[in-house]
């Protein structure tokens, strides 16, 4: 009983220190010297907060992983927001077909995108403004077929007969439209393969392509010029072949969505065609996205690429 008594005593010493603490918290903030301030209601006035500007919206195709898409363009997006005083936002659409409905739904205001997307971005009302010099410093780029070098059954074009291939994505030019158009050429149809297959998952094809190659998973692979430099480090590429090289078509392009305000495509298109690899800083940011410069575009200059798209009755 008597330790039930003190438990209470201990209890209620507790609750009054609390209390009193309480209190002297609430008078040190009410001095008997400051003026009382009365507020009236009646005089109220709304407060908006402030809205930043709109952004316009980046996007790479996906042809690589995000990581590269971005380490790739962020010094280029970087440089169009400082020349133009536009917020741009680079976004990531995780495939091909993301990306062509993102423009047409007008979530992607400045596509850069392989010529072949373009055409199909050109049907829904985007149009090209600007193509960029490729790495080679030609306005053009190429597709490369691939197999390993100690294949000793592949040789040359006609021994690809028979052979598991593996392509970027039905989409894409260099890895997979492009080696389609040599291989007709060379007349090997698509039911002269055992299998064609495109490379799986949301970004990163063109890596995964090389890869399943080297692996020896597939026979023969198909990607755009450039990509084995990406792999350098990463597998040896000297057990890897190029086989053959495709024609050049037009390069990768920019271009701007249906209804863009187009004092918004001139302001990025001027700072676009100012970069110049003789400028210290302006190389940085072109060696980066791999690019020697980026000129001005139109839409007819991708005739090209819709021929050949009739001739594989791909559109």
């Amino acid at each position: 009983m008597m330790q039930s008594e003190n438990k209470k005593a201990t209890i209620l010493s507790i609750v009054r220190l609390l209390i009193g603490l309480a209190v002297a918290l609430v008078c040190t903030g009410c001095s008997e010297d400051e003026p009382v301030v009365r507020v009236d209601l009646n005089n109220s006035v709304e407060v908006t907060l402030a809205q930043p500007d709109q952004a316009v919206t980046y996007a790479y195709l996906p042809q690589y992983s995000h990581s590269v898409s971005f380490e790739r363009h962020w010094r280029l997006v970087e440089r169009l927001m400082a020349a133009t005083d536009l917020h741009i936002r680079q976004v990531f659409p995780d495939t091909f077909d993301a990306h062509i409905k993102m423009v047409e739904r007008g979530e992607i205001d400045i596509s850069f995108s392989n010529p072949f997307i373009y055409i199909k971005l050109a049907e829904t009302g985007a149009e090209a403004f600007a193509r960029i010099i490729e790495f080679t410093g030609k306005p053009d780029f190429m597709g490369q077929i691939i197999c390993r070098r100690d294949n000793e059954r592949i040789k040359d074009i006609e021994d690809c007969r028979g052979k598991r291939w593996i392509a970027v994505d039905p989409s894409s030019a260099g890895g997979y439209l492009f080696a389609l158009g040599h291989f007709i050429e060379q007349g090997v149809n698509r039911q002269d393969f055992s299998e064609i297959a495109f490379a799986p998952g949301p970004g990163g094809k063109q890596e995964k392509v090389v890869l399943a190659v080297y692996t020896g998973q597939y026979d023969i692979g198909s990607i755009r010029n450039g990509t084995l430099n990406i792999l350098k480090d990463r597998i040896d590429l000297s057990q890897v072949r190029v086989l053959a090289e495709t024609r050049p078509y037009p390069g990768w392009v920019y271009a701007a969505r249906k209804g863009l305000e187009p004092e918004i495509v001139d302001k990025i298109a001027q700072a676009m065609f100012t970069l110049s690899m003789e400028d210290e800083k302006d190389a940085v940011v072109l060696e980066a996205a791999n690019m020697r410069g980026i000129i001005p575009a139109k839409d007819t200059d991708y005739d090209s690429v819709r021929d050949l798209a009739d001739r594989l009755q791909v559109r």
